[in-house]
């Protein structure tokens, strides 16, 4: 399925400002299902733009900008061939096809930060709640993460939010209200106390004309390391798993890694306005 992605935000201040350097995390990630055939970015008021990859090998864009401005618009457009399929689920590692059990010593050092909660639970209530997904020890893996994927879907309704910020995983059960990325952190957190090791991704839901959520906004899911599989992708907002029709832009161990646009402004607290965000996915 060949994609193209257009994504446009806008920001709307009360004055004009002084716009420190921005970092940019818009340009999709390449890999085994995933061919970027073109990628442009562009910046309003005219930046000079330097690239770079971070630890995660995130392609990065560095805006750096003179003079003062009222509003700052930052565009990009891809076009990609996703070469993936909703097929059956991945061959695993033997030793990995039942849980529990133990990634290899040689992949634990790079594990297994990845494993780590990033949420207090201090009364093990996430803990437990995770728990409570296991059927039998062993019992096979790819069911259970199935099983919470399922689980994260059922725990709350969807809502689109777009100001800033992440339901806590303890947030989002008592609630019983999410956005894609609140989904997103219940998952790799429910994961986390199982013992597996997570990552968070930020991107794209490839369904071109469709109203899905997470189709005409950024979309958040989450990847699990399962040897002889590698980082498999889990979609809570959907539950769904397999990373056919997704685009990853950034992942990160913390949701805030992968932020799309950071940056600062020289100015009054309140300065900004507003901020308008638009994606366009088509065929």
């Amino acid at each position: 399925m060949r994609v193209r992605i257009a994504h446009r935000t806008t920001y709307l201040y009360h004055q004009s400002v002084a716009l420190g350097p921005h970092r940019l995390r818009l340009r999709p990630r390449a890999g085994r299902d995933l061919s970027l055939l073109n990628f442009d970015l562009t910046v309003s008021p005219p930046a000079a733009l330097s690239f770079e990859a971070d630890e995660m090998a995130n392609m990065l864009a560095i805006a750096s900008f003179t003079g003062a401005t009222d509003t700052l618009v930052v565009e990009s457009r891809a076009e990609l061939d996703l070469s993936g399929t909703a097929a059956d689920p991945p061959p695993l590692d033997p030793a990995a096809q039942a849980y529990p059990f133990l990634y290899a010593a040689a992949d634990w050092p790079g594990l297994a930060r990845f494993a780590l909660p990033a949420y207090a639970d201090p009364q093990g209530r996430l803990a437990a709640w995770a728990r409570g997904l296991v059927r039998g020890a062993p019992t096979g893996t790819l069911a259970l993460l199935g099983d919470l994927n399922a689980a994260v879907a059922a725990a709350a309704r969807y809502e689109v939010r777009l100001d800033m910020g992440t339901q806590g995983p303890l947030e989002t059960l008592a609630r019983g209200i999410a956005s894609c990325r609140d989904f997103a952190v219940l998952f790799a957190e429910g994961a986390r106390a199982l013992g597996l090791a997570v990552r968070l991704v930020s991107g794209y839901l490839a369904n071109p004309g469709g109203s899905a959520p997470g189709t005409a906004t950024m979309h958040a899911w989450a990847e699990v390391f399962l040897p002889g599989a590698g980082w498999l992708a889990f979609d809570p907002t959907h539950a769904t798993m397999g990373g056919h029709n997704l685009v990853p832009v950034a992942v990160g161990r913390l949701l805030e890694e992968t932020t799309p646009i950071a940056g600062s402004y020289l100015g009054p607290a309140d300065a900004l306005r507003q901020m308008l965000v638009a994606v366009e996915v088509s065929a």
